[in-house]
């Protein structure tokens, strides 16, 4: 089931240009590829209007990195280009904007604790000799309570006051102090950014960048010391911080990157508190939200009878990796199907959800480390083939909807489409393992989820 929807309209909608948003979640830099090439599938079957036609566009983490230059007007296919460096309107980012070391840190915190450890005795010292002379009557004083009560709380009140006595009024310096906030820093990836939007002749804010596209950008990440989601836009939580310097911060992975600071409020990726920010959408009066999240838990219905590369495995047979990526990505999804519950039957929501997700039995996919960098292509081919296959398989059901909201499909253009990409990145798209007797019993399950509120 790569495809749900949510629906609450009965037929066409009565407005000429019914309002529709974009919600890009997570998904690291393999998630990305992924939800690019999710994209191009997506609007292969679009005809009139495109995807860098909608009207909204919220980015969380990596879909900040997507929704900023699809709002800025570059197709899916030129973003494909700015993935191969050969691009002549957005230059492709690189090694050095997503894993440049946090040296500052790595240096810098070991040497002040060292220093700090150095300084802590010495002040110690003079702490204690200085507290030499009022200790004749503390001790006075704690042991004559002691012998006037003498029972064993009594007796840990003079213990706590001889010690308070004593005891250094410094603490020691926590040698966890020395471990950096984040191995790397994405600054680089702020500086990337920037200089392109520059390129573009876009202005770097986000009223002057809405005001100059007639979109509406929003980029939702954390704010690390509260826990509270921060969402960066138009009339939104911090209107002066500039868009790059917004998906720093939402693209500050924890303990991958360090926290994002921005006026001296410390940021870390916005998919720590949230996973889609579908409500900031609704809330903007969006009448069609498509939300695509490249990140869920696989199905892995194990056949031991099978051998391991068709399918005869159990996560636990990939070791902590294999464990951690089921755990994460089944609480992302469940997380986000939580919150599209209270959609089915909303009050004041009248519009429909459409969700993209990767199949459930997409075992190529799950393996992909999310910070792999030179899998780019491989998740690209994976995200596009997954959407493609989806929106083929549920056409009529997924047509209508989008009918409904003023946006026409096209299987014919979409074939003619995807041969033209298959054809110039020389993608061999029958080049999949056999499915496991598993997969094909996932295959067999009912591809669509549907709602429709009354």
């Amino acid at each position: 089931m790569g495809l749900t929807l949510i629906r609450n309209t009965k037929g066409k909608l009565a407005k000429d240009r019914p309002k529709i948003a974009l919600v890009l979640a997570g998904g690291a830099i393999t998630g990305g590829a992924f939800k690019l090439g999710g994209l191009k599938a997506l609007n292969d079957f679009l005809v009139g209007r495109d995807i860098i036609d909608f009207d909204i566009y919220v980015g969380l983490s990596a879909g900040s990195l997507l929704s900023v230059p699809l709002a800025a007007g570059l197709s899916p296919d030129e973003m494909i280009r700015v993935l191969d460096g050969t691009s002549s309107k957005f230059s492709a980012v690189g090694p050095r904007q997503l894993y440049t070391p946090n040296v500052r840190e790595i240096v810098g915190r070991p040497t002040t604790v060292a220093r700090d450890i150095a300084a802590w005795f010495p002040s110690t010292v003079a702490d204690t000799l200085l507290s030499l002379p009022e200790l004749p009557s503390t001790l006075h004083d704690a042991l004559g309570e002691l012998l006037r009560s003498p029972d064993r709380a009594q007796l840990r009140r003079t213990l706590r006051r001889l010690r308070a006595g004593v005891a250094p009024r410094k603490a020691l310096p926590s040698l966890s102090d020395a471990v950096p906030t984040g191995l790397f820093t994405n600054a680089p990836l702020e500086a990337w950014l920037r200089a392109n939007l520059e390129g573009l002749g876009l202005p770097n804010d986000f009223p002057g960048f809405c005001d100059a596209r007639g979109r509406e950008l929003y980029i939702a990440a954390c704010a690390l010391d509260t826990a509270e989601r921060a969402v960066f836009g138009p009339g939104r939580h911090d209107e002066h911080a500039t868009i790059s310097q917004a998906v720093q911060a939402s693209t500050a992975l924890p303990i991958f990157y360090q926290p994002a600071r921005i006026d001296g409020v410390d940021y870390v990726d916005g998919g720590v508190r949230n996973t889609a920010n579908i409500d900031v959408a609704i809330d903007r009066g969006a009448d069609l939200v498509i939300c695509y999240n490249p990140f869920r838990p696989i199905w892995n219905e194990v056949d031991l009878e099978l051998p391991a590369e068709l399918g005869g495995r159990r996560i636990t047979d990939q070791g902590l990796k294999g464990v951690l990526n089921q755990v994460f990505r089944t609480l992302l999804q469940s997380r986000l199907r939580l919150g599209l519950e209270k959609y089915r039957h909303h009050p004041t929501f009248r519009g429909d959800i459409v969700v993209l997700e990767p199949k459930e039995y997409d075992l190529d996919y799950f393996g992909l480390n999310p910070m792999d960098f030179g899998k780019r292509e491989v998740a690209l081919r994976h995200g596009f083939e997954s959407v493609r296959h989806t929106i083929e398989q549920n056409f009529d059901s997924l047509e209508d909807l989008l009918h409904a909201h003023g946006l026409r499909m096209s299987q014919v253009t979409a074939a003619q489409r995807a041969a033209q990409i298959v054809r110039e990145r020389g993608w061999n798209v029958a080049a999949n393992l056999p499915p496991s007797r598993a997969n094909e019993r996932a295959r067999a399950r009912p591809r669509l989820r549907v709602g429709d509120a009354s």
